[in-house]
């Protein structure tokens, strides 16, 4: 009986330090939180469009690289006007300061998925892999499957039906 009780809270001990560690782990913040994603739809025969998110870094992180299954080429990029040009090109890595929420928008930065090797069709999904590299140097990477969408998601701006004049 001695032995049997012993081994009894042997397990009680064991089983309440898994559920303790579970714990601790499940309540540390995940490293980078990712909202508002979007890719824009596309039409037969288009080969690239783009994706767009809100992304946030508990700690200063570099994001350094996305990949998705369908595209053959996938890059960040940036958008910006040179003189009365407005230019895109691709980035090496976008710096993702601690708890500063960065926004890959039209008309900005955004993921390019280029070479695509199917439509994007409204209201589908895409996978989408981004990776980081924080300022410790450590890889992690993310996956998401992103909704297509025509416009970014967000509130209706129609106009009330008994608007008056």
């Amino acid at each position: 009986m001695f032995m049997s009780t012993r081994f009894s809270n042997a397990r009680l001990l064991f089983v309440s330090g898994l559920v303790l560690t579970a714990s601790l782990v499940s309540a540390q913040p995940a490293a980078v939180k990712v909202e508002g994603a979007w890719a824009r739809a596309t039409v037969q025969g288009q080969k690239g469009t783009g994706a767009f998110m809100n992304i946030t870094a508990v700690q200063g992180t570099r994001l350094v690289g996305v990949t998705s299954p369908v595209a053959g080429v996938a890059e960040v990029h940036e958008m910006k006007m040179d003189g009365d040009v407005m230019k895109m090109r691709a980035v090496p890595a976008l710096d993702l300061p601690a708890g500063k929420t960065v926004q890959l928008k039209p008309g900005s930065y955004h993921l390019m998925l280029m070479d695509l090797k199917r439509p994007l069709l409204k209201d589908s999904t895409v996978p989408v892999t981004l990776r980081f590299k924080n300022a410790d140097g450590v890889d992690s990477q993310l996956e998401l499957l992103v909704p297509v969408a025509t416009t970014a998601p967000g509130p209706k701006t129609d106009m009330p039906h008994d608007h008056k004049h």
